[in-house]
């Protein structure tokens, strides 16, 4: 998501190259939607190594001048290798730095760590376009619309690691503080938790967490006045959307938004970050205290 930032400054500075973007087929039509993507080739993990080099070759074959490898993970190393000859600009890792912050507590990044502005660095691009417009099919546009209406606060309470999520708990009170207040709840299928939320006020909760694509979650994202999630991918939808957000970060280093119209929550802890993304322990006598900490009166206050 928060790769996707290089694409407007990217375009805006070569306006008669094209963007040609390698995803994995299950994010390929999130690309589509950014009209600065000329052409998207989509991988399927499944085709393995062997259909990896193929398509490897196949990309060579076409000509590109430049070559951006914004990962640096093993796929992406193999077809570094491919493209020798070609310019090539990777996005470093700095792996030394997160030994050096996770195992020993010193930290060499810039801090709070933007995401967005990781990616454009190494392009060399400027950092005052970051702000996308996607286009939606009408089917999605159409079905979304029939689900939230106007007027409404989406939450997005789920997150792949547990230690990152904020309590559930919390979403209960901010719920009750906020009484006057619509909102639709996001997630994926095995989210079943979000339910829980819908009891708190019925009349006024949507639950669509796992009746809703990627793609037809980004969009209630983009209708929605305001959403507040933890560290994960929807709350860089609403960064790179300019939709205004509450991101409410714990244990993690790396998911910190970028844009002005997304504040950031936080407590002060000496512990923090532990985690590049949410896996771990907690070193705290209160389980996940820098999360607890948070308190659904500020939060409510905020929105």
């Amino acid at each position: 998501m928060q790769a996707m930032s290089v694409l407007r400054p990217l375009k805006t500075r070569s306006t008669d190259s094209e963007i040609h973007w390698l995803t994995r087929s299950e994010f390929s039509n999130l690309v589509t939607l950014s009209p600065y993507v000329d052409r998207v080739i989509s991988f399927d993990k499944k085709s393995g190594l062997l259909g990896l080099i193929k398509l490897g070759f196949q990309l060579r074959s076409e000509g590109y001048e430049l070559i951006y490898d914004a990962h640096r993970n093993t796929r992406s190393a193999i077809l570094r290798w491919i493209f020798l000859g070609i310019h090539i600009v990777s996005r470093p890792k700095s792996r030394w730095k997160r030994i050096l912050l996770f195992t020993f507590r010193i930290n060499k990044f810039p801090w709070p760590f933007r995401g967005m502005k990781s990616y454009l660095e190494p392009l060399r691009l400027p950092d005052s376009e970051l702000h996308q417009q996607w286009s939606f099919s009408s089917e999605v546009t159409t079905k979304v619309d029939q689900l939230v209406g106007e007027n409404f606060v989406c939450l997005a309470p789920s997150a792949a690691w547990e230690m990152k999520r904020w309590p559930l708990s919390h979403w209960k009170e901010l719920i009750n503080l906020k009484s006057e207040t619509r909102f639709v709840v996001l997630g994926g299928p095995a989210d079943t938790f979000c339910e829980e939320l819908v009891q708190v006020a019925p009349e006024r909760v949507s639950n669509l967490a796992g009746k809703l694509s990627l793609i037809e979650s980004c969009y209630a994202v983009s209708k929605a006045n305001a959403l507040v999630s933890a560290d994960t991918g929807l709350i860089h939808v609403a960064d790179i959307l300019g939709v205004k957000g509450l991101s409410l970060v714990g244990p993690t280093a790396f998911g910190f938004p970028t844009n002005s119209n997304i504040e950031t929550l936080e407590v002060d802890l000496p512990c923090r970050p532990c985690s590049k993304d949410g896996r771990g322990g907690c070193s705290q006598e209160v389980w996940q205290k820098c999360m607890v900490d948070i308190r659904p009166e500020a939060v409510s206050s905020k929105i």
